[in-house]
C-alpha cells in the first residue's frame, strides 16, 4: 500500500503535464483505477480511512476534526483506531476525483466543507451523486465550486437537497447558464444559504 501511495503521488504531478491525444485517454484510464471502490478494503479499515486514501491518492486533501493542519501526503496518513480520525473537510483542488469514486463518501457522517476547484472530472453526475448521499445532507455546510468547466445549471441544482448548507461559492463555471433561476430556487428552497457568485461573461457576471 505504500509503495502504491508514492507511485500515485508522482504521478500526481505529472498529470500537470501538457496532455497529448493519446495521453489523455491513458490518465484517463489511469484515474479510473484509483478512483475505484474497493468495498473489502472499506470493510477492513473503516469508510474514514479508505475515503482519505481515495482521496489523497487523487491528489486532493482531508483534515480531520480537532485538527489545523491540512493532510496530503498519502504515506503519513495517521494510523490508530479507526474511529480515531474524522474527515471534517475535503479541498480537492487540482486533484483528478471522478464520479466512480464518491461511493467512498458514503459512510462519512462528519464532512461539513468540500472545495472542488479545477477539478477536470467533477461533472453533474458528481454533484448529484453528493446531493444524493443522507450523511452529506445532514453534515454538509459549505461548498465551493470553482473552475469546473463540465458543471452546468443540472449539477448546481441538485445541491437545493443539502438541507443544512449554509454557504455556497459558485466561481468561474462557464457551463452555467441561468443564473438567476439559481439564484430564485436556492433563495425559495435553502433560505439560510449564503449565495456567491463570481461568474463570468455569459453569466451576468456580479
Amino acid at each position: 500500500m505504500m509503495l502504491f501511495g508514492k507511485i500515485s503521488w508522482q504521478l500526481c504531478g505529472l498529470r500537470k503535464l501538457p496532455w497529448s491525444c493519446d495521453s489523455r485517454y491513458f490518465w484517463g484510464w489511469l484515474n479510473a483505477v484509483f478512483n475505484k471502490v474497493d468495498r473489502e478494503r472499506i470493510k477492513e479499515v473503516g469508510p474514514e480511512r479508505a475515503a482519505s486514501e481515495w482521496l489523497l491518492r487523487c491528489g486532493a486533501m482531508v483534515r480531520y476534526h480537532g485538527q489545523e493542519r491540512w493532510q496530503k501526503d498519502y504515506n503519513n496518513l495517521p494510523t490508530g483506531p479507526l474511529d480515531k480520525y474524522k474527515i471534517q473537510a475535503i479541498d480537492a483542488t487540482d486533484s483528478c476525483i471522478m464520479n466512480i469514486g464518491f461511493d467512498h463518501l458514503e459512510g462519512l457522517q462528519h464532512v461539513e466543507k468540500i472545495r472542488l476547484c479545477k477539478c477536470h472530472y467533477i461533472e453533474d453526475d458528481c454533484l448529484e451523486r453528493i446531493s444524493q448521499l443522507e450523511n452529506l445532507q445532514k453534515s454538509l455546510l459549505e461548498m465551493e465550486i470553482i473552475s469546473c468547466g463540465n458543471v452546468t445549471d443540472k449539477g448546481i441544482i441538485a445541491l437545493q437537497k443539502l438541507r443544512n448548507l449554509r454557504y455556497l461559492l459558485l466561481s468561474d463555471l462557464p457551463g452555467i447558464r441561468e443564473k438567476e433561476n439559481l439564484v430564485k430556487i436556492f433563495k425559495a428552497l435553502l433560505p439560510y444559504l449564503e449565495l456567491k457568485l463570481d461568474l463570468k461573461q455569459n453569466n451576468n457576471h456580479q
